[in-house]
């Protein structure tokens, strides 16, 4: 298992990021959050194994439409509470 952080920067608030990113997590059956912040970017803290995490990364690099990610920047990786992947506000 892997935990990983992540900020997402670009046009990732006010066009679905969020839930977006947490239909796919779901998908991949990942634990963790995803949050807006106040400077505009998006957080996200993942739970899994190796290559998934690593293949939502590449997600989140995507984005949903109307998205427009210019950066994903990994952060210290932090614990990551078990349990379903939750959208914090």
């Amino acid at each position: 298992m892997t935990e990983a952080a992540f900020r997402v920067r670009g046009r990732v608030q006010g066009v679905g990021y969020r839930w977006w990113t947490h239909a796919q997590a779901t998908r991949l059956r990942l634990e963790g959050s995803v949050r807006n912040t106040e400077d505009g970017s998006v957080e996200v803290r993942l739970r899994g194994p190796d290559v998934v995490v690593a293949q939502m990364r590449a997600l989140l690099a995507k984005g949903p439409p109307g998205a427009d990610v210019t950066a994903v920047d990994e952060l210290p990786a932090t614990t990551v509470p078990a349990g379903r992947f939750t959208i914090l506000r």
